[in-house]
């Protein structure tokens, strides 16, 4: 029997890698523990008999420190989180059972991206602009797109070509583009399965304000059951003009954490 997916990863794709590189001292949210990676054992440390050696690796991170997918878990509001579970009592015993990101099933799913500053005319959105419902449905338009139920959609603001000067891409004082309420509220009637971003923080970041209110994780990850991935490289993406894809993700399967690191790719017949 013919495998129609086989038959298509056979006839060549091409592969859009949408992760950022992990590396000590990368730029983060403030609010997490930082990515460290050390070696324990280096080639020499240790020889067998034979004359071989291994080296090893030892990692501490933070769940949302790079390209990293916000499980359910991840936010609550007047005490309650996605579906009315009770926050301060998922949380007893130190793991969320209910919305942790164990409970993420693989996404291999239609992906659309959303180019805010190709519609703009500018290459980098300003700290603390607001994207509004008119640019992503520009944007939308430019891509040839529409945007649909369970489809995992990707804003572009160009913010993510700042990521390699670290401070920069945090925001601070400058604030950080990205969508609002109304954004998050056009996204979540679409009833989209996940919805992703060049940025830290995913939502628009006000100059000074750090996360002192982020809304639409509210309307997406309380509210709305969505999916939020924050930190992607969509330069690539957009350069090739790709707005239309198969969007595949796989979280970590850490029971009851908050979040997880990935590797998201955008796949397209080569």
């Amino acid at each position: 029997m013919s495998d129609a997916l086989l038959d298509a990863v056979l006839g060549g794709v091409d592969v859009v890698d949408l992760g950022r590189q992990l590396r000590v001292g990368m730029p983060q949210s403030p609010n997490h523990p930082q990515f460290w990676h050390t070696l324990p054992r280096r080639h020499g440390d240790m020889i067998r008999a034979d004359g071989g050696s291994a080296a090893n690796d030892m990692i501490t991170t933070g769940t949302h420190v790079g390209t990293h997918i916000d499980a359910l878990a991840h936010v609550s509001h007047d005490g309650e989180m996605f579906g009315g579970v009770d926050a301060m009592a998922a949380g007893v015993g130190g793991k969320y059972d209910e919305l942790g990101v164990h409970t993420i099933a693989p996404m291999m799913r239609r992906g659309v991206l959303l180019d805010v500053p190709a519609v703009l005319g500018v290459d980098v959105c300003e700290g603390g602009y607001e994207v509004t419902v008119a640019d992503l449905e520009s944007a939308a338009e430019h891509a040839g797109v529409e945007v649909g139920e369970g489809d995992v959609v990707l804003i572009r603001s160009g913010w993510g070509s700042l990521f390699a000067d670290g401070a920069p891409y945090v925001g601070g004082p400058s604030g950080v583009p990205g969508i609002g309420e109304a954004g998050a509220q056009w996204l979540a009637e679409r009833r989209v399965h996940a919805a992703g971003a060049d940025t830290i923080a995913f939502e628009r970041l006000a100059p000074g304000g750090g996360h002192a209110l982020l809304p639409a994780h509210r309307v997406l990850l309380v509210e709305s059951g969505i999916y939020i991935i924050e930190a992607l490289d969509l330069e690539q993406l957009a350069a090739r003009r790709r707005y239309e894809f198969t969007f595949v993700l796989i979280p970590l399967n850490i029971y009851g954490a908050t979040g997880s690191p990935v590797r998201p790719l955008a796949v397209t017949p080569a």
